[in-house]
C-alpha cells in the first residue's frame, strides 16, 4: 500500500510514570507523579519537541483497582490538559469522557472551553464505560448493557454537535459604534428531545479555531465499531498481530464508507509499547527486569473480571481454563477481552504470563528492541495498510518518551515518514482532518438561496 510521505500520525498516550504496571518501583521513578502537573508538564514539552500529533490521557470515573498494585487515583485530564495548553503551542489535547455518566451540555462545556483555551487542540475520546464499579459510583445497582450504553453514547454525540454548532463563526460582531456586540440571528438553540435526552439552549461556548473538537473512540466490539465508523475522527485500538490489525483497519474503512464518510479521514492508531534499548538484548533485559517486578497476586482478580470468571479459577502455572463464558455473555470491555483469550490460547500462554504481557501494556502490542527495529516495526505496519499510525505508550515515563522522541523518531523522518516540523496550529491540522461545516449555518445558507 502506498503511503504519502511524512504522514504517520504519533500519539503519546500519558500514563503516571509509565504504562507497565511495575514502571512505579524502578529506582529512577517518581511514585507520586501522578498527580504532579509538573510531571505531565514536562512529558508534554517532550512530546511537543518531537512534533508528536497529540497526547492523550485515559480516564474513568473509579478509583482503578487494588491501590497496593500501582499509582492510583488520576486528575481530571480536562482540567490537567487545560494546565498543559498554556505549557505547550502546538500539541494536540486529547482527553477521555464518559458518555454513561456525564450530561451532554456539561461536558461539550468544557470540551469546548479546552478547545478555546488551546486555540482548537482538544479531542474527545467518547467512552461507554464498563465496570460495575463506575456504575455504583452514580446510582446504579447494575451496569447498562453494552447496547444500550453504545445507543446513549450515540445520542450523546449528536447533542454535542448541536451544541458545538450553537454559534455561527461570526455571530460576534463586537461593533462598539452602534452598541452590538453580537448577532441573535447566528445563535442557535439545541432544541434536542430524544430517548436519553432533552437540551433546549445553545451552548455557551462559541466556536473554536478549528471548529469542534476532535471525536476519538476506542471501541473494537461490533458495536464500537459501528460507533467509531460513524463518529470518530480518530480510533485508538489494540492489536497483537499484524493480521488482526490489516483486518480491523479494512472493516473500518469500509463501515465508514457505508456512513457516507471518506475513509481517509478517520485515522486509526493501534497501541505500541516501545520497549528501546541499545542493543536488542539491552531491551529484553529492560522488559524482563519489568515483569519481574510485578505481583501477579494484585493482577489476578483484575484478569478474572475481564475473563468473566471468578479468580479462584485461574492458576498461575496453568493455561486459561477451557470453557470461558461466550463473548455474548460479557457485558463490559468485549474487544479487550477476545483480545486476550485469543493472545492467551494463540501462544499458549501461562495464567503468569498473561499477566507479566498485560502489565506492559494491557493488551496492546508490547515491542522491545532497538531504535532501528521499533522503526522498522512502525513502518511494517504502515505500509501493510494496519494503521495510520501509533499511540505510543511508553513503558517508563519520562525516559521512555525521550528515547522515543530523541531515538526513534529521526530515523522515521529520515525514512520520510513523519514530519520535520508543525505545518498547522490545530488538532484537526496535525491529523489531516478538514474543518467541520457549521451544519446551522449550511441550512442556514441553503434556505437563503
Amino acid at each position: 500500500m502506498t503511503r504519502r510521505p511524512g504522514h504517520l500520525h504519533l500519539n503519546a498516550f500519558l500514563m503516571d510514570v509509565g504504562h507497565h504496571e511495575a514502571a512505579w518501583r524502578l529506582p529512577e521513578s517518581n511514585p507520586y507523579a501522578h498527580v504532579d502537573v509538573a510531571h505531565y508538564t514536562n512529558l508534554a514539552r517532550i512530546a511537543e519537541r518531537g512534533k508528536l500529533d497529540s497526547l492523550f490521557l485515559a480516564d474513568g470515573p473509579v478509583l482503578w483497582s487494588d491501590v497496593a498494585r500501582r499509582p492510583a487515583g488520576v486528575l481530571e485530564p480536562t482540567v490537567l490538559l487545560t494546565a498543559l495548553a498554556v505549557a505547550t503551542t502546538h500539541i494536540g489535547l486529547i482527553a477521555t469522557a464518559s458518555t454513561t455518566y456525564n450530561e451532554p451540555y456539561n461536558l461539550a462545556r468544557r470540551f469546548a472551553s479546552l478547545d478555546r483555551i488551546s486555540g482548537g487542540r482538544a479531542g474527545w475520546n467518547i467512552v461507554t464505560t464498563a465496570g460495575i464499579d463506575a456504575a455504583r459510583n452514580f446510582n446504579l445497582d447494575h451496569l447498562p448493557a453494552h447496547r444500550e450504553r453504545y445507543e446513549r453514547a450515540a445520542e450523546f454525540v449528536d447533542v454535542s454537535l448541536k451544541l458545538w454548532d450553537s454559534w455561527d463563526d461570526d455571530a460576534i460582531l463586537a461593533d462598539k459604534e452602534s452598541g452590538v456586540w453580537g448577532d441573535n440571528a447566528k445563535i442557535y438553540p439545541a432544541g434536542h428531545a430524544g430517548h436519553f435526552y432533552r437540551v433546549a439552549g445553545a451552548l455557551n461556548v462559541p466556536r473554536s479555531a478549528q471548529g469542534r473538537p476532535v471525536l476519538v473512540q476506542a471501541g473494537s466490539s461490533e458495536n464500537g465499531r459501528n460507533f467509531a465508523a460513524r463518529y470518530a475522527e480518530a480510533v485508538f485500538t489494540a492489536h497483537q498481530t499484524l493480521g488482526d490489525a490489516q483486518t480491523f483497519y479494512d472493516d473500518l474503512k469500509r463501515r465508514a464508507l457505508e456512513f457516507g464518510r471518506d475513509p481517509g479521514h478517520v485515522k486509526i492508531l493501534p497501541g505500541i509499547v516501545p520497549v528501546i534499548g541499545a542493543t536488542e538484548a539491552e531491551a529484553r533485559e529492560r522488559s524482563e527486569e519489568l515483569n519481574r517486578l510485578i505481583r501477579p497476586e494484585y493482577a489476578l482478580p483484575q484478569l478474572a473480571e475481564l475473563l468473566g470468571v471468578d479468580a479462584a479459577d485461574l492458576r498461575l502455572d496453568a493455561e486459561l481454563p477451557a470453557g470461558l463464558p461466550e463473548e455474548e455473555q460479557i457485558e463490559g470491555a468485549k474487544s479487550r477481552r477476545t483480545l486476550v483469550v485469543n493472545l492467551a490460547r494463540r501462544e499458549r500462554l501461562t495464567v503468569r504470563e498473561v499477566i507479566a504481557r498485560l502489565g506492559g501494556g494491557r493488551g496492546h502490542l508490547t515491542f522491545a528492541g532497538t531504535p532501528v527495529q521499533v522503526a522498522d516495526a512502525i513502518q511494517q505496519w504502515y505500509d501493510a495498510g494496519a494503521a495510520d499510525g501509533f499511540n505510543i505508550m511508553p513503558p517508563v515515563l519520562p525516559t521512555g518518551l525521550e528515547a522515543f522522541v530523541d531515538e526513534v523518531l529521526p530515523i522515521l523522518r529520515e525514512r520520510g515518514l513523519f514530519r520535520t516540523e508543525y505545518t498547522g496550529t490545530t488538532l484537526r491540522d496535525h491529523l489531516g482532518l478538514p474543518r467541520p461545516e457549521n451544519s446551522n449555518t449550511a441550512a442556514r445558507q441553503a434556505t437563503a438561496a
